[in-house]
């Protein structure tokens, strides 16, 4: 990788509006730090706690607002997917392909990314210990796709906590691709709400910083300029006025053990 690599923005497409704020935003602090930024939103948030959740645009509505901030703001596009039949059309939009943690040992899901040559940024499921994921990257590698990221975010040992092993990221570096650090959601309490995800954003620094003194050679938070209000993830969302000044305290981590 030529540049260190940043995947960045809000949890969940809430508005156009909203995109468009902080991909401009995360943008000029992308540029000024030299990073290789993507902007990430989903479209449909398929796994929410709650059937209540709110769940996004869906999948046409969503692109498109996906493909105007791509044109209009000028950044890459990391989206996910959560079935094989979305991924030809998400293809037409996004450089980067994700598959959610839950969903990483599907394997129509992976062939099917890897199939586009697109990035395929496979998250490791939460039940999943890291050497594990050379089963889920080999079924990507048998498409002929080598364009793969493989993403630590943390293990579940139960009772609404996750567990990030640092060494993990060592093991996965093993596999030969680039590793990322989701340093947001490996903050979160899964159903620690009740009906909902809560998280501790206190955390997320620490952990990036960890993770890049470990070797992660990308980062991915999720942003949102008032995440108390937001509407998916946001106790462990980063607050965009925040962003920048976290961002150099880590890379100054990156800088000093590369």
């Amino acid at each position: 990788m030529a540049k260190f690599t940043l995947i960045a923005g809000p949890c969940v497409i809430e508005s156009e509006e909203l995109c468009m704020q902080v991909a401009k935003e995360v943008k000029k602090i992308a540029e000024e730090l030299d990073l290789d930024y993507y902007f990430k939103a989903s479209y449909d948030k398929a796994n929410r706690t709650s059937i209540n959740g709110y769940r996004g645009h869906g999948m046409e509505e969503g692109l498109a607002i996906l493909k105007r901030v791509k044109e209009e703001v000028g950044v890459k596009i990391a989206t996910d997917v959560h079935e094989s039949w979305q991924v030809e059309k998400v293809a037409e939009v996004a450089d980067i392909i994700q598959i959610p943690a839950f969903l990483c040992r599907q394997t129509d899901l992976l062939v099917a990314a890897g199939k586009t040559g697109k990035i395929v940024n496979i998250k490791k499921g939460q039940f999943l210990a890291p050497w594990d994921m050379k089963n889920v990257v080999k079924k990507v590698e048998e498409t002929g796709n080598n364009n793969i990221f493989v993403c630590e975010r943390g293990t579940s040992f139960g009772y609404n906590t996750l567990v990030v092993d640092m060494t993990g990221i060592c093991e996965m570096k093993k596999l030969g691709y680039p590793v990322v650090m989701d340093a947001t959601h490996s903050v979160q309490k899964p159903g620690g709400k009740g009906n909902a995800t809560g998280g501790n954003r206190e955390y997320v620094e620490p952990l990036a910083k960890a993770a890049v003194a470990a070797g992660a050679d990308a980062l991915f938070f999720e942003v949102h300029p008032d995440p108390d209000n937001a509407l998916s993830d946001g106790p462990n969302m980063v607050k965009l006025d925040e962003f920048k000044e976290l961002l150099k305290r880590v890379i100054k981590v990156y800088d000093a053990v590369h």
